[in-house]
């Protein structure tokens, strides 16, 4: 029988068999998760951990198999291997293991992996079976008619839910028993404080995730750093496009709006570039900063220091601030690591330059087309977030320089205070890195640090804030008015009315927001002085994670005020704002402009 005859006779039952399929991966996929989170985070006895990991095996070979039956009723056969490569190399992976754990009776990955001196090769290929399950479930969920169909809902409420449900699903991991190494669960306000800090990439930090949290806590947080970074939605729509035939015109528009930008026909593309650029990044990040931690810090074994890196990079490109050392990278062993500060401010930097930014400036293709073209200029959205982030970044080097030379940098060399102050002057903006004590800087110091985190990263980014181009339109519209002009230029371009009105928006949002919640925590907590509360709300809001030291001693109350500002800082005011109100039926209209004084 030949391809033909082989189509022919598989016709008749191909809608069943792919109808069956579908739901057999669905509830397989929800089936081994659950089996994973049991095991990782209750389960107690080896016997049974094994006995889990035995069907979880089984799950896999059973998603072998399917893989194999879709390629049979794949009439253009080629054509869909070449389309799900991704997923074919994947379920190739889980083949080999499977015959060489259940055949040969010594996994080949294992083996591979403890070459390299890995001796939790086991939990790493848990951990990635994890992430290989939790994308099916994604992506079935993505493809599901009805569940398009029932959530007719706008890409702004979608946005905000997607890191809704990541932070109730971290804190609900969190609370597992073998998450942490304490006895017993983790309290439910401090689980949702440290998976909100972790989704909004903000980095405050209730407990010591290095030492609190076992390995498996700490991949989950890991994991919360990495999706809550890009956006949960980002993930699942960039792997449906490379596990399945793509994405539908819903997913295009709610993708449009979420990342900016230009055009609808550039969203797949962008997306592609942003997950792909992110690997890389962190990639290069971690490769330099395991060879970068000096002689000083010590790690169990090679597999330690690999995750140690990884963690890091990840924390640093997304802006998220969370460490793994008590102290951050003022802990002793790294104190003195300029190399490794300077990589970390590197990543920090990339994570808050913004996408859009970094691919007009730094993708290959656009260094490629500005060597043919070098007279061609930047887009206007690059010369502003970079200019503006270059100048923020050069005040606070100087201005931390200046203010804290005879205080924390007294017993630095010129060099290392310059360092220093570079480094701090950085993760300002939105990181939460620190090398120093912030609780030991001058009042004049934590105000510029203020300043600085409420303008925060750019858009487009990892990093919170209003954004730095809200911050320079707000300044072009102030001189505009100052000088009599009626319109706001820049770059020989008009900034229209409604950006304006719309940065004006934001900055209000923002400040009345800060100023609500620092009132109620002069009430929750009022055993702190009220600029050390500040700072701490701010720094909340613009997720950036610095913190005097006070975090972990807020009350109740006061740990749900900053999980808010983390979470609105992480949203957006103005989304959550165009998410939670209604539009205006018509503005069609105009009443007679009347005059009313100002200032």
């Amino acid at each position: 029988m030949g391809t033909e005859g082989l189509n022919r006779a598989l016709y008749g039952s191909k809608l069943k068999a792919y109808a069956l399929m579908r739901r057999t991966t669905y509830l397989l996929a929800i089936l081994s998760v659950g089996l994973l989170i049991y095991a990782h985070g209750i389960a107690q006895e080896p016997a049974t951990i094994q006995l889990l990991f035995n069907a979880i095996d089984a799950i896999l070979s059973i998603f072998v198999v399917i893989y194999l039956l879709r390629i049979l009723y794949a009439f253009e056969r080629v054509k869909f291997l070449k389309r799900t490569w991704f997923e074919g190399v994947l379920m190739a992976l889980i083949f080999i293991n499977e015959v060489t754990t259940y055949g040969l009776g010594e996994s080949i990955i294992y083996t591979v992996l403890e070459r390299f001196d890995i001796p939790l090769s086991e939990e790493l290929y848990r951990v990635a079976v994890s992430l290989f399950m939790l994308l099916l479930l994604l992506i079935e969920l993505l493809e599901t008619r009805v569940h398009l169909k029932t959530l007719q809902i706008k890409p702004t409420i979608t946005f905000l839910l997607s890191f809704l449900f990541l932070i109730l699903a971290g804190a609900g991991l969190l609370m597992m028993p073998n998450m942490t190494n304490s006895p017993g669960s983790m309290r439910l306000i401090d689980a949702l404080f440290m998976a909100t800090s972790a989704s909004c990439v903000t980095g405050l930090a209730v407990v010591d995730p290095g030492t609190y949290f076992t390995f498996s806590g700490q991949v989950v947080l890991l994991m919360l750093v990495q999706l809550g970074g890009l956006g949960i939605l980002t993930f699942a729509t960039f792997f449906a496009t490379l596990m399945r035939q793509g994405i539908g015109i819903k997913q295009h528009v709610a993708m449009f709006e979420l990342m900016e930008s230009e055009s609808l026909f550039s969203t797949k593309n962008l997306l592609r570039k942003l997950v792909l650029m992110t690997f890389s990044i962190e990639a290069i990040g971690a490769v330099i900063l395991f060879m970068t931690w000096g002689p000083n810090a010590e790690f169990e074994s090679v597999g330690s220091k690999i995750f140690f890196s990884v963690f890091h990079a990840v924390s640093a490109f997304c802006n998220a601030g969370l460490s793994l050392y008590p102290e951050g990278l003022y802990t002793e062993p790294v104190r003195f690591a300029y190399v490794l500060h300077l990589t970390v401010a590197g990543l920090i930097l990339f994570g808050g330059i913004g996408f859009p930014t970094i691919i007009d400036v730094l993708s290959p293709k656009a260094m490629r087309s500005r060597m043919r073209t070098p007279w061609k200029n930047w887009r206007l959205l690059s010369r502003i977030t970079i200019f503006t982030s270059a100048a923020l970044i050069a005040m606070g080097t100087v201005g931390f320089f200046l203010l804290e030379y005879f205080n924390t940098l007294a017993h630095l060399s010129f060099v290392e205070a310059v360092i220093a102050s570079f480094f701090q002057a950085v993760t300002t903006r939105t990181a939460g890195f620190n090398t120093l004590d912030i609780s030991a800087l001058n009042v004049p110091t934590l105000l510029m640090f203020i300043f600085l985190m409420f303008i925060g990263a750019s858009p487009g980014s990892t990093g919170g804030g209003i954004k730095t181009t809200t911050f320079t339109i707000i300044l072009l519209s102030v001189w505009a008015t100052i000088r009599g002009k009626r319109n706001v230029e820049i770059g020989r371009r008009t900034i229209p009315h409604s950006v304006s009105y719309k940065a004006f928006s934001v900055f209000t949002f923002a400040a009345m927001i800060n100023i609500f919640f620092l009132f109620i925590l002069t009430i929750t907590d009022s055993q702190f002085d009220i600029f050390r509360l500040a700072f701490e709300q701010v720094s909340a809001f613009a997720t950036v994670g610095l913190s005097t030291g006070i975090t972990a001693g807020l009350s109740d109350p006061g740990k749900s005020v900053i999980i808010l500002s983390m979470f609105m800082g992480r949203v957006g005011t103005l989304t959550l704002a165009l998410a939670l109100s209604t539009r205006a039926t018509t503005t069609a209209y105009k009443y007679p402009e009347t005059h009313v004084p100002v200032g």
